[in-house]
């Protein structure tokens, strides 16, 4: 009898586990679609807030930006993505200062992780929504950010 119970018991777990599967399915087939007409719709896609598409370096009015040249973000990229090219240079009062001489960034191997965004204490770097960035040439891929 212990065998025909234990047969029964996993006949019937496996039904469930059918059923559980099932219900999922349909749950999902009867759900409206969500099909962007990519190209086409371009001018009205709406993309999450949280979307990474290229890290940038945003400036002000007068061509300046936020870069301090601290080089956290450079040593948060796990990949190597972003390089810091620095100076020593001597401020009016005398003092030494690191500047931001070149900063590249390699999207072509960024893991969009955004580890280099939450690292940076003077929200220098952002991601944008601009994710249209095939190309032909891997060259292309790296950008200088600190010149725009």
């Amino acid at each position: 009898m212990n065998a025909l119970e234990e047969y029964l018991k996993g006949y019937v777990g496996g039904v469930k586990s059918l059923l559980v599967g099932m219900r999922t399915s349909m749950k999902v087939f009867c759900q409206k679609k969500i099909t962007e007409q990519y190209p086409e719709n371009r001018s009205t896609l709406k993309l999450s807030d949280r979307f990474r598409g290229t890290l940038t370096m945003p400036h002000n009015d007068k061509n300046e930006h936020r870069c301090v040249a601290c080089g956290l973000c450079q040593m948060n990229c796990p990949n190597g993505t972003i390089h810091l090219t620095t100076e020593m240079r001597e401020t009016e009062d005398g003092k030494k200062k690191k500047v931001l001489v070149k900063y590249e960034y390699n999207l072509g191997s960024c893991m969009f992780c955004m580890l280099c965004v939450n690292a940076c204490p003077h929200d220098a770097i952002r991601f944008t929504n601009d994710f249209e960035n095939a190309v032909f040439q891997k060259e292309k891929l790296v950008m200088t950010l600190n010149k725009k």
